[in-house]
C-alpha cells in the first residue's frame, strides 16, 4: 500500500482540489454541480454552471425557479428533467430544513434530493475537509484492479478503502484516480505498459501470466 500511494502522491502531487467550479463561500455551488455531474463531464458542467450561477445567484433562487424554465438552461448536460426536478428540490430542502446552508454529515446531506453518498462525500471531503472516500467508476475500477477491494457496489468499495487507506489519503484516491483512470488505467482498453502502478496491479500480473502461458504453449 505504501508504494502504491508514494508513486501516486510523486506522479499527481497531493495539492489537488474538486475539477468542479465553484466559489469558496458558496458550498451550495459544488453540491449542485456534483449533482449535475452525474454522466457528465465536469468540463461540460463547468461550462454550464458559468452562467447558471449567475440566473441563480443563491439557494433560494434555484428554490424559487420555473421548473421547464431551469430544464432549458441545463438542457445541454443531458438528464435534465430529473437534475432541475433535483436542484429545485434540493434547494427547497436547504431553506426550510437547513436555513440555505449546506449540512456536514452524511445523514442530513444523502437526505436531500438527488445526493447520494458520492455527492455527499465530495462536499464533505472538499468543502468541510472531512476524511471521505467519493467512489465513483474511475476509482472503482483503479482499486479493484490494483486489489485494494473485490467489490463492485460503491458503499462495499468505500467501506474497504476505508480500511486500507490512510485518512490523508482518502480524499486524494478519488482525485488521483480520476487521473489514473482518464489518462491510463481506462475501462475497455488500459495502458497498462505505461503504467506506474503495473508492479503493483492484480490485473497486469494476471494478464501478463496468460500472455506467458500463451506465448509458452506457442514456442
Amino acid at each position: 500500500m505504501e508504494g502504491i500511494l508514494r508513486l501516486l502522491d510523486e506522479h499527481y502531487g497531493t495539492d489537488l482540489g474538486a475539477t468542479l467550479d465553484y466559489a469558496p463561500d458558496k458550498a451550495w455551488q459544488l453540491l449542485f454541480s456534483t449533482i449535475l455531474s452525474a454522466q457528465c463531464t465536469d468540463a461540460r458542467v463547468n461550462m454550464v454552471t458559468k452562467d447558471l450561477y449567475v440566473k441563480y445567484p443563491n439557494v433560494q433562487a434555484f428554490a424559487d425557479a420555473d421548473l421547464a424554465e431551469l430544464e432549458q438552461d441545463i438542457h445541454s448536460i443531458g438528464f435534465y428533467h430529473a437534475k432541475a426536478r433535483n436542484l429545485i428540490g434540493c434547494a427547497k430542502k436547504l431553506v426550510s430544513e437547513f436555513g440555505g446552508e449546506v449540512p456536514r454529515t452524511i445523514e442530513e446531506l444523502t437526505s436531500l434530493p438527488g445526493v447520494g453518498r458520492k455527492t455527499a462525500n465530495v462536499v464533505r471531503g472538499n468543502v468541510f475537509h472531512d476524511p471521505s472516500i467519493v467512489v465513483d467508476t474511475h476509482v472503482k475500477r483503479v482499486t479493484n484492479r490494483l486489489g485494494l477491494t473485490n467489490e463492485t457496489e460503491p458503499a462495499r468499495v468505500e467501506q474497504d478503502l476505508m480500511k486500507c487507506l490512510p485518512k490523508d489519503h482518502w480524499i486524494l484516491i478519488n482525485l488521483q484516480g480520476i487521473t489514473l483512470g482518464r489518462e491510463i488505467c481506462k475501462a475497455p482498453t488500459p495502458r497498462c505498459d505505461a503504467c506506474f502502478l503495473a508492479e503493483y496491479c492484480r490485473k497486469y500480473e494476471k494478464d501478463h501470466k496468460k500472455d506467458r502461458q500463451r506465448a509458452g504453449k506457442e514456442s
